[in-house]
């Protein structure tokens, strides 16, 4: 009998965690698997996912640059991944691809569970409007945050998020210039990648409030300039994506396995290798 086939697929890709979190999901549940990481710039991501199929894959985290292109190749998604416009999980049916988002309910997972914070009320700052955007923007609503404002380098693109997720009294996409003119916050989430490329845009010190929570969607040395300036902002508290990279993880392994592990143990084991970690997913 052949072990089930699944995979990350991302550009890049290379460092990715998720073959390790999976493995060890596996080993706990006792659920043999193979995953594996596939590089894919974005000419050739339709071209890699058929052949994955073909040869039997049954299911697939995706990653960035591809979280939007994979919504729209499927052939069902869910509702979750419908309100994102993204899909980070795929799930093979008898009909295709079903499309799936786990970055929201992972990052509130990790916010609520893991590190305690009561999201009720809070006024938000969500920088960037990409996939992982997109992704977290329903959830966040969805466990009560206040306000949300939408920042991006590219105006049009926050604009499209804000009309996407259908609440004009609620969400107010801005332009970056506005940003030392928005008071403060009492949650800032970094959803961009532009660390990544050393641009990391310039942020004023007045966005964080005392109690402010700032969050790096990334993880690793890709997150050190956004959690360096919050700290210097003063933010109370300054998380990395981590946490919700093993949630989301998780939340895809029930998705496909019908089984949920737990995720402490697998959180605290790459923690402890926190000065090796370099974000791929």
């Amino acid at each position: 009998m052949s072990i089930p086939r699944f995979a990350v697929i991302g550009h890049p890709v290379a460092h990715s965690l998720s073959p390790r979190i999976h493995a060890a999901f596996g080993r706990q549940l006792g659920i043999a698997l193979e995953y594996v990481a596939i590089d894919a710039a974005p000419e050739q991501f339709d071209a890699l996912l058929a052949e994955f199929a073909a040869e039997g894959g049954l299911g697939a985290n995706i990653t960035l640059p591809h979280k939007t292109r994979a919504a729209s190749i499927c052939t069902h998604l869910s509702e979750r991944a419908r309100r994102a416009g993204a899909a980070n999980t795929l799930i093979r049916s008898a009909t295709g691809w079903e499309g799936d988002n786990t970055d929201g309910a992972g990052l509130v997972r990790d916010l609520t569970d893991r590190h305690g914070l009561d999201l009720r009320e809070r006024r938000t700052l969500l920088i960037g409007a990409g996939g992982a955007a997109r992704g977290v923007a329903p959830a966040l609503l969805d466990a009560g945050i206040g306000d949300l404002y939408i920042v991006n380098r590219t105006p049009e693109r926050a604009d499209a998020l804000a009309d996407a997720l259908g609440q004009p009294g609620r969400v107010h996409p801005r332009y970056m210039k506005d940003m030392v003119a928005l008071g403060t916050f009492d949650l800032i989430v970094n959803a961009t990648s532009a660390a990544r490329d050393a641009q990391l845009p310039s942020l004023p010190m007045s966005l964080a409030n005392p109690r402010a929570a700032s969050v790096d969607l990334s993880y690793g040395e890709v997150a050190i300039p956004f959690l360096a300036w919050a700290k210097a902002a003063g933010a109370h508290d300054r998380i990395d994506g981590l946490g919700m990279l093993v949630e989301q993880a998780a939340e895809s392994f029930e998705r496909w396995h019908r089984v949920r592990p737990e995720t402490d143990p697998v959180y605290a084991a790459l923690r402890e290798r926190d000065d090796a970690l370099v974000t791929a997913d």
